[in-house]
């Protein structure tokens, strides 16, 4: 077995030594030997994003709100370009829609394959790749040709978006998991919101530009991004905070301390990528709760997507024009900031709970005040449908404030989206809607009453739950701490006596 000095003269400088060592011991494809010692967040969790301050968390995450924005407000602005381009290029309004489907499709399984690479390489330069070649996708679609040329370049932005892979994962980098409740809702506000601002600003620029400023608009607000996610979000990832610290403390003489990726034989294996991008997939046909909550997500995701479909036929009875309708989905905003802040009063009472006793709480009381406002979803759609016959039967604001409702609901996709809504009695397709809130609604009430009885018969409720104890009781054992200081240590450890 090599010694301190050993490591100092050739492991330190190369991490693949490792494999030399004789009774190795070997942890999924990082090689541990008692001369190159593994550093864990226990030993090192000063240096992580946990210990971060409260303001230096929250400055990251109101950039990472900007960054979420920034790729919602892509799915949506185009819509706005929609009738210009079908003019333009003279196809029908239905294929010029294509752009849209594209992009929201490709993002759906962009946000999957980004994943992977941001918990190895970090998360700040998978964000910076991805920021980067979103914008580069926006010149050929500004500059297009053809609309050949557009569908292509939105469907590689779609799939270059990471979207909340990254950004929650971040979360989770700077929030252990009972403090997380108010800075994901934080980053689902920037989702959703982002998604109501596209309208809101394409309006303006559907009115008085020519449609290639819609994706030249999607550039500039890329790049402010890029730029403000560059010079003020630091990297968050713990295993690669653990990397920086193990180099830092071998350049301090402790030379047996090694990051985790540096003890991994291969940094990461394409079986390994194929595992992370397989399992959510298993998990959504395997597994009720995942299944069930997630149509409830992407129904809810595919309303913002709806209305921009369907509100310019209702609106039009009013006589509203290219802004009036953008700005008839300032209530949608206005519905969103409201659920995001009704939520505080239960991320409280649930911390003071906790507080108390860390166990008193199930996962499923995370779905209590769901119970009451998920209905909203299913009211709000019985009333738009019901409020939007036009004059003289109803006033405009009424179907607005009915949407309201259904923003409440809806901070919590792509499931349908009547394109040809002025084809029918502009009612029924809101109807068919409300009919359909209420059936992917009513698995919140029996995950709430029945949930401990479903991850009881669940192998990845009961694998996460192993992990989580695995992982807490890993952080309370620390292998550097437990051995004998060598001559540095002993020097630094007189130091901080003194």
């Amino acid at each position: 077995m090599s010694t301190a000095a050993d490591g100092a003269n050739g492991a330190v400088d190369n991490p693949a030594n490792a494999n030399q060592e004789p009774n190795a011991l070997t942890n999924g494809n990082r090689v541990r030997t008692w001369s190159r010692l593994e550093l864990t967040e226990i030993d090192a969790y000063d240096r992580l994003g946990y210990t971060f301050s409260t303001f230096k968390k929250w400055t990251i995450l109101s950039v990472i709100f900007v960054v979420q924005c920034s790729m919602n407000f892509n799915a949506a602005v185009y819509g706005n370009a929609v009738d210009n381009m079908a003019e333009h290029f003279d196809i029908s309004l239905q294929t010029a829609r294509v752009g849209q489907a594209v992009f929201l499709i490709a993002y759906a399984f962009g946000c999957e394959l980004w994943a992977p690479w941001s918990e190895e390489f970090g998360r700040r330069p998978i964000l910076q790749l991805s920021l980067g070649l979103v914008n580069i996708w926006q010149l050929p679609c500004a500059l297009a040709p053809n609309f050949a040329t557009i569908v292509v370049g939105r469907m590689l932005g779609g799939l270059s978006s990471a979207g909340g892979s990254v950004t929650l994962g971040m979360v989770a980098d700077m929030w252990e998991p009972d403090d997380q409740q108010y800075a994901v809702a934080f980053i689902v506000l920037s989702s959703v919101g982002g998604s109501v601002l596209g309208p809101v600003f394409g309006a303006f620029s559907q009115k008085y530009l020519s449609w290639r400023w819609i994706f030249w608009l999607q550039l500039l607000f890329g790049l402010a991004t890029q730029f403000l996610h560059w010079i003020a979000v630091p990297e968050t990832r713990a295993t690669i905070l653990l990397d920086r610290e193990a180099k830092r403390r071998r350049r301090a003489g402790q030379t047996k301390i090694f990051g985790p990726n540096e003890l991994k034989e291969k940094r990461i294996s394409v079986s390994e990528v194929l595992t992370i991008w397989y399992r959510p997939f298993e998990m959504f046909f395997c597994e009720p709760i995942v299944l069930c909550l997630s149509l409830l997500s992407g129904f809810s995701d595919a309303l913002i997507f709806t209305f921009l479909e369907s509100y310019s036929p209702v609106f039009k009875q009013w006589n509203f024009g290219t802004i009036a309708l953008g700005m008839t989905f300032v209530p949608l905003l206005i519905g969103y900031f409201i659920a995001y802040f009704s939520f505080f009063p239960v991320i409280r009472r649930h911390r003071a709970i906790r507080k108390k006793n860390p166990d008193a709480l199930s996962p499923e009381a995370r779905l209590w005040w769901l119970l009451y406002i998920a209905p909203l979803e299913t009211i709000g759609l019985f009333g738009f449908a019901w409020t939007s016959l036009g004059p003289p039967h109803v006033h405009w604001i009424a179907p607005l404030l009915f949407s309201t409702l259904i923003a409440i609901a809806n901070v919590r996709g792509f499931l349908w989206s009547p394109t040809k809504h002025v084809q029918y009695q502009l009612e029924w397709p809101s109807l068919i809607l409300g009919f359909l809130a209420f059936i992917v609604t009513i698995p919140i009430y029996i995950f709430y009453w029945k949930g401990p009885e479903v991850r009881a018969r669940s192998k990845f409720a009961q694998t996460l739950a192993c992990d989580r104890k695995i992982l807490g009781e890993r952080r309370r054992r620390s292998v550097i701490e437990s051995l004998p200081a060598g001559p540095k240590q002993n020097a630094d450890k007189e130091t901080s006596e003194a």
